[in-house]
C-alpha cells in the first residue's frame, strides 16, 4: 500500500519557521516529481511547491523566497522549509506524490492526509 505521511505542522507566531516532512512508503518516489499543496479554511486546495526527480523546483508566487522544497531519495522523503511565516499561510498542507501535468496545474497520483499549520499574528 502506497502512503505519504506528513509531519511537522503546528502553531507558530508570524515571522517564525516550520519544517514539514513527507515520508513515502510502499514504493520508491526517487524518480517522481513530488510537491506540496495547501488548503486554507473555506478555500480550494492550491499548489505550493514542487521538486522533480533531478532537483528542479517550482514555487507559487506568494511563497517564493520564504519556502524551500527539498528531497532525500535515500529516505524516500520530501521536505518543505517554511520561513517568515504569515497568518495567510495558515492551512492544511498536503504532500503530493508522482505529479503529472505542468505548473501550476499538477495532478498528483498520491496524496497524504495533511498536516495543519497555524500562524498566529
Amino acid at each position: 500500500q502506497v502512503q505519504l505521511v506528513e509531519s511537522g505542522g503546528g502553531l507558530v507566531q508570524a515571522g517564525g519557521s516550520l519544517r514539514l516532512t513527507c515520508a513515502g512508503s510502499g514504493r520508491s518516489f526517487s524518480w517522481s516529481a513530488m510537491g506540496w499543496f495547501r488548503q486554507a479554511p473555506g478555500k480550494e486546495r492550491k499548489f505550493v511547491a514542487s521538486i522533480n526527480w533531478s532537483g528542479g523546483k517550482e514555487y507559487e508566487d506568494s511563497v517564493k523566497g520564504r519556502f524551500t522544497i527539498s528531497r532525500d531519495n535515500t529516505k524516500n522523503s520530501v521536505y518543505l522549509q517554511m520561513n517568515s511565516l504569515k497568518p495567510e499561510d495558515t492551512a492544511v498542507y498536503y504532500c503530493a506524490g508522482d505529479l503529472s501535468g505542468s505548473y501550476p496545474y499538477y495532478v498528483p497520483a498520491y496524496w497524504g492526509k495533511g498536516t495543519l499549520v497555524t500562524v498566529s499574528s
